[in-house]
């Protein structure tokens, strides 16, 4: 039986953002939502005023917002949001100019720094002028080979208040995936670091930097951000200076933040890539503004002074969330390198260290700790504790169960799941309602989140596509070099018309939570019966012997035959015994549909630069099809331990 395991208090309830949003809605529109059911409905019934008091709550700064919230609302795409509206997304994040720390970062052992609001203004300041006398406006390309620090956010900032737009990879990227990415939205200037520890590693990226820059002819200047060393030899890169040299001419100054359209492109993150050449997703600068202001002010509770983190690459998508709390107020809790370096308790040492008030990580991460068996609240003072959010793949129930026994049992326990599709999310948590376990709290508000079945109609309680029938304002501007939307049509809209169908197997609860059960393209399909894949992982990982798994379906006798891949703890062998435990617990828990026909040792699983492990691209190989994108993978020799197995032929 599913219980809740969290239940905030009334206290808690009365000092949430949440609930000074819910006055200002009655007080504007005469709506009283007493319960968050009845303001997620409003919020979907009335998206223009839902969004317009989103706006007005959060102090957006602008020009200019205008007369209309919305229009040609009925059409996805097509819709436009705020259409008059002049607003600059930087100086939305840069309205703290005062001596408090707004980052404060680690770089693994290696580098401890801190930067006030201050601070990060004037660096701001000084990297705009800069930037546009290498000729930088409104339109163009700023590219970032980067690792999570402060630099990174900074160089968001520079790039956003001309109008100019950002994008970004980290450092482990290969010469040919950064080319992949940056070689399509060709870019005006590029920064990159030196080069970056990882698990006590120094890692040099001068020299790959050197051969990425000879095929990126649109590259005018390349800044190099002092990391490895206090003033790194970049004789060997074409075009390039240090970033210190090439911000010596300009001085601190206040900032002429260019007033954009509401739908101005912001960022243009990309797709895995795992199955061809990446696609370049352009997100507008209102609504990721607005988008990341409510899943940070309502949906998480995040205040000013609070302290927010998130392990993360700048190659994810949760950076761009993570650097938008600066226009919340937050400090910035910026971490880079691995978070098992120099020992398991790396990120809560920084966490009571810095009094981490919402710790963001992702599903993995808490796997890996509980089969650790760390205990951080009996190690560490996690007072100043109140959100933990978790992404990247679901959570399962266990995990649940870790974090209240062994991090606290007063908790926000966030599950959450978007994509870099809306550099957001779809369903997440509020600070109104309970934590169920193994269960997501709730649809995000504002956005009309249904599930559907294969004939395209609405279910509760029953498993489907996750699909979005209303438009919504962080909905992606478009593809770059996708001039008619033909590509971006293709991507969200083939299946249902005027319907964005995002690519996830879901359920919605009668109580109105959701469960995520793996994404829809690697669901299993053995006799008809379709499968999550998240469904098989939450059992095989409850195993002590088990570290992860991965799990596809092989087209086999006119079927598809469930094969499921085991990474185990070192010493353990998988035995006909230990085959047993794993199907038995598979079966016992789920139906007999589940259990996998094949259990396969392997010694590594490959994932993506985020950590996601990629199914797809393992069911390419076990067909014997080319995995188009190897670049896109952290481990691309992985796959090789699933190419021309003998157990896969009989």
């Amino acid at each position: 039986m599913t219980v809740a395991l969290w239940t905030p208090s009334p206290e808690r309830r009365a000092q949430a953002n949440l609930t000074a949003f819910a006055d200002l809605v009655e007080q504007r529109h005469g709506v009283r939502c007493t319960d968050y059911p009845a303001l997620y409905d409003w919020s979907i019934r009335a998206p223009g005023d839902f969004w317009t008091a989103l706006w007005d709550f959060c102090g957006v700064v602008a020009e200019t917002r205008g007369e209309h919230a919305l229009i040609d609302g009925d059409r996805m795409p097509g819709a436009k949001w705020f259409p008059e509206a002049r607003l600059n997304y930087a100086e939305n994040l840069l309205r703290r100019r005062d001596d408090e720390p707004a980052m404060i970062f680690r770089g693994e052992n290696k580098v401890r720094r801190t930067l006030t609001f201050a601070d990060v203004h004037d660096t701001v300041s000084r990297l705009a002028q800069a930037l546009r006398a290498q000729g930088v406006k409104p339109g163009d390309r700023v590219a970032a080979i980067v690792s999570n620090m402060p630099e990174a956010i900074i160089g968001l900032l520079a790039t956003s208040s001309i109008g100019a737009i950002w994008s970004s990879c980290s450092p482990d990227f290969g010469v040919q995936g950064v080319l992949d990415r940056f070689g399509q939205i060709e870019p005006t200037v590029l920064l990159s670091v030196d080069g970056y520890w990882y698990g006590g590693k120094r890692i040099d990226v001068l020299g790959k930097l050197g051969e990425i820059v000879k095929q990126l002819p649109s590259v005018k200047r390349v800044a190099v951000i002092p990391y490895l060393d206090e003033t790194p030899d970049v004789g060997g890169v074409d075009r390039a200076v240090t970033l210190p040299d090439f911000l010596r001419d300009f001085a601190p100054a206040d900032i002429a933040f260019e007033q954009l359209p509401f739908d101005h492109p912001l960022y243009i993150l990309y797709s895995s890539g795992t199955t061809g050449v990446p696609k370049c997703i352009v997100h507008g600068q209102g609504g990721s503004l607005l988008q990341h202001l409510k899943e940070h002010q309502l949906q998480t509770d995040l205040k000013r002074g609070d302290r927010l983190f998130y392990f993360t690459t700048c190659g994810w998508m949760m950076w761009n969330w993570l650097a938008s709390g600066l226009a919340t107020g937050a400090t910035l809790l910026l971490y880079d390198g691995s978070p098992f370096f120099p020992g398991a308790n790396t990120l809560w040492d920084f966490a009571a260290q810095e009094r981490m008030t919402v710790f963001g990580t992702s599903a993995k991460y808490i796997d890996a700790i509980a089969k650790l068996k760390l205990k951080p609240r009996e190690s560490h003072d996690l007072s100043a504790l109140k959100t933990m959010t978790s992404t990247g793949s679901p959570l399962a129930p266990e995990a649940f169960d870790y974090v209240y026994a062994n991090v606290k049992e007063d908790l926000l326990l966030s599950s959450i799941s978007g994509g870099t599709d809306i550099v957001s999310c779809f369903v997440l948590g509020s600070p109104w309602l309970p934590v169920w376990r193994g269960e997501i709290q709730c649809r995000g508000l504002g956005l009309k989140i249904e599930v559907y079945d294969d004939s395209g109609q609405p279910v509760i309680g029953e498993k489907g596509e996750l699909v979005c029938t209303a438009p919504f304002p962080c909905m992606p501007v478009g593809f770059w070099n996708d001039p008619d939307h033909a590509k971006y049509r293709a991507a969200y809209f083939e299946r249902f018309p005027n319907v964005w169908c995002h690519g996830d197997w879901m359920e919605i609860t009668e109580r109105g939570s959701c469960v995520i059960y793996g994404r829809s393209d690697a669901v299993l399909n053995p006799g008809g019966v379709r499968i999550g894949t998240a469904e098989i992982y939450r059992q095989v990982e409850r195993l002590d012997e088990v570290l992860e798994s991965i799990v596809v379906g092989q087209d086999w006798n006119n079927d598809v035959r469930v094969v499921l891949f085991v990474r185990l703890r070192e010493g353990v062998t998988l035995d006909d015994v230990l085959v047993k435990r794993i199907k038995e617990q598979i079966r016992t828990n789920t139906t007999p549909r589940h259990v996998p026909d094949k259990v396969i040792a392997v010694a590594d699983i490959p994932r993506t630069k985020s950590g996601k492990i990629v199914e797809l691209a393992v069911r390419d190989v076990v067909h014997g099809r080319a995995v188009k994108n190897r670049e896109a993978l952290a481990n691309p020799e992985a796959l090789e331990f699933y190419r021309d197995l003998p157990e896969l032929t009989r």
